[in-house]
This record gives structure tokens, C-alpha cells and sequence, in this order.
């Protein structure tokens, strides 16, 4: 059996295959299946678990392209920036950062041209928003 606790266990057959059955999350974490349910549940209601998604590998996505941007915040301005980030569409995902960026969004659009629309016409356009540095997103490798 691991060392690792049973909560460990659970997330990390989880974050393997978030459509995976209780049934399936028992076996693989070497628990019973209502044990499973009952972490999951507790884990849900915590916050801990906040979604289950799906990976997605941005070269097969047709007419699509994915770019993750780093983007600094005026810090007087970063509330209200951060709600308008939040409301742009394209915006797939938002995360604060402790790298060098003060955020990091999941941008995505049909093509580079839009992407690069985006990014000048939306995320640089909101009050507070100093600086967008985007990395476009290729080949999934993992």
C-alpha cells in the first residue's frame, strides 16, 4: 500500500482521469467505493475540487489556437482589472501569479490574428493593465 494518505491517493487518480467511476477511483486508490464518495464529496463542499475538465491539446483544436499571458496589474488597480479580465470571453482561465507576471490568463481565439486582437484590444484596453506578454501554445507533449 502507499504512504500516501487516502485523500492523496484519490486526488491523484483524479487529476489522471477526471471521468474515472467511483468504482474506479476505489480500485486504483485501493479504497471502497463509499469512502471515495465521501472524500470526494468533502473535498467538493472544501473547495478543494473545484472542477473537472478536460485536457485538451491546442494543435488538434480546428481553428483554434491557445496562448497563456502573462499580464501586469497596476497594484491601485488591481481589483477592478482583475473583475474586467475575468469577463472577457476569451479568457478562458485566470490564476495570480508568484512569477513574473502578476497574473497568468488562458487566452483563446479562432486564429493567431484574433488571439493577437485580443490581446491589444481587450486585455491591454482594461484601466490597470500595465503589460500582456503572450506565449502561444504549439504541441502538447504531456
Amino acid at each position: 500500500m502507499s504512504t500516501q494518505s487516502t485523500e492523496e491517493r484519490i486526488l491523484s487518480v483524479l487529476e489522471e482521469d477526471a471521468q474515472a467511476s467511483y468504482a474506479e477511483i476505489a480500485d486504483r486508490a485501493d479504497v471502497s467505493k463509499p469512502t471515495v464518495r465521501k472524500y470526494i464529496r468533502r473535498l467538493e463542499d472544501e473547495g478543494v475540487i473545484v472542477g473537472y475538465s478536460a485536457d485538451v491539446d491546442p494543435k488538434k483544436l480546428p481553428g483554434q489556437s491557445i496562448a497563456l499571458v502573462g499580464i501586469d496589474v497596476a497594484s491601485e488597480q488591481y481589483v477592478e482589472a482583475t473583475r474586467d479580465l475575468k469577463d472577457l470571453p476569451e479568457i478562458e482561465a485566470l490564476f495570480t501569479s508568484s512569477g513574473d507576471h502578476m497574473l497568468m490568463a488562458e487566452v483563446r481565439a479562432e486564429d493567431g490574428d484574433e488571439l493577437g486582437d485580443v490581446i491589444s484590444e481587450g486585455i491591454l484596453d482594461i484601466d490597470g493593465v500595465t503589460a500582456a506578454h503572450p506565449s502561444f501554445l504549439q504541441e502538447r507533449l504531456k
